[in-house]
């Protein structure tokens, strides 16, 4: 198990990020890694954690993907996230959320912010979850988020026991267009939750 706040707590972040799993990483051609999936028993409470520590401000929001297929199965989930940004690393801390154990098996009894998963940016979800796939390693979790017309596919593969973590390919489209939002869009979306007093938005 990672700590997240061992890593904050590293001399350089940005060399301990990019030491993680980073035998498999090269191993598999992987691109840098993109985020930090981190699992949390309240995300409110880890944000204001981290932003005390001057990261974020954080985004949150809470709801259903509209696609959530877990080994196969079709299933509901709902939960809550956060976003932000920290030195040019996405990160995600997630709530375990109701409908599946994928992120409840990860938590912390102590209640610290776990590193369960690293991110991957990539133009295809499919394509490089199938690369993994043809080298023995199975898709765990295939998802899609949507609000209006911005989406955002998901991959996340069974990898830890070859690398310590999840694996997660994450493709964000505009329109169908592939993009990536601009960290500024995060953390000004976060201010204005912590200005309003509604500190996680609806999705």
């Amino acid at each position: 198990m990672i700590l997240f706040d061992d890593l904050l707590n590293a001399d350089n972040l940005s060399q301990a990020i990019d030491g993680l799993a980073r035998e498999f990483r090269d191993e598999h051609r992987l691109p840098d890694i993109h985020q930090l999936g981190l699992v949390v028993p309240d995300v409110e409470a880890a944000a204001a954690r981290l932003e005390a520590r001057g990261i974020g401000p954080f985004f949150i929001a809470q709801g259903a993907p509209v696609f959530w297929c877990e080994r196969g199965e079709k299933r509901s989930f709902v939960g809550r996230m956060g976003i932000a940004y920290q030195q040019g690393v996405e990160l995600e801390p997630l709530e375990p959320g109701e409908g599946s154990d994928f992120y409840r098996c990860c938590l912390d009894p102590e209640g610290r912010i776990v590193v369960q998963h690293l991110g991957f940016a990539v133009p295809d979800v499919d394509e490089w979850a199938g690369r993994l796939e043809a080298s023995g390693v199975p898709v765990w979790i295939r998802g899609r988020l949507k609000l209006g017309p911005v989406s955002s596919d998901f991959a996340y593969m069974d990898s830890v026991e070859q690398c310590g973590f999840v694996i997660e390919f994450i493709c964000w489209r505009l329109f169908g267009r592939p993009f990536r939002p601009p960290a500024a869009v995060f953390h000004t979306v976060g201010r204005l939750e912590k200005w309003s007093g509604k500190r996680c938005l609806s999705a």
